[in-house]
């Protein structure tokens, strides 16, 4: 929910006006909600990069200091591609998240992103975490870059392949060979998708 979508209720509001206690409202994540949100590396270097700063922040500067992260790069040389592939997810996604749970205040049409009191509640899993140099983006960031496309591509085409000299009877094999063979396809393809 964004900041004006959040409900407005005057200082001095009792507890019976707002129908929430403010015990309730500074309620800290469940665990399964805390990690639900540090799943994923955006997610994770967004609250590092905030938790480093003061106030509020422009939301394009949160979305320059990760994709440097992923990219294993500075700012300043950040190809237009790199800052965009994690811009929009950014956006779209991963800070609307964080707003819903109350970790953030995400105005999105001013692109200003504030911290709330739950954002400190994050800060012990990052720093028993490695270093953020040593950070290493999630699955589903890596294969959206090129380098993971080709990982997948090189994998899917491994696999055709052998199917194919199968089904040519290139490969000669029993029946026991030929289901560890399979298998052995399964095991890749998991691994790889």
């Amino acid at each position: 929910m964004s900041v004006t979508d959040r409900p407005v209720h005057p200082p001095n509001a009792s507890d019976s006006e707002t129908g929430e206690s403010e015990a309730e409202a500074s309620a800290a994540l469940s665990p399964d909600e805390t990690f639900h949100i540090l799943q994923t590396f955006r997610r994770r270097e967004s609250i590092r990069y905030l938790l480093e700063r003061d106030g509020p922040v422009k939301m394009r500067d949160v979305a320059e200091h990760v994709a440097a992260r992923e990219h294993k790069t500075t700012v300043a040389e950040l190809t237009s591609a790199q800052r965009q592939r994690v811009y929009i997810p950014l956006y779209q996604s991963h800070l609307p998240k964080l707003d819903t749970a109350g970790v953030i205040e995400y105005d999105k049409p001013r692109g200003i992103v504030r911290p709330t009191e739950r954002l400190e509640s994050f800060r012990p899993y990052l720093e028993a975490t490695t270093a953020p140099t040593d950070a290493e983006p999630d699955r589903a960031d890596r294969e959206a870059s090129p380098n993971g496309q080709r990982r997948s591509v090189a994998g899917l085409g491994a696999i055709v392949a052998l199917l194919l000299a199968i089904a040519a009877e290139a490969l000669q094999a029993s029946g026991v060979v030929l289901g560890a063979v399979i298998a052995a396809l399964v095991l890749v393809a998991v691994a790889v998708f």
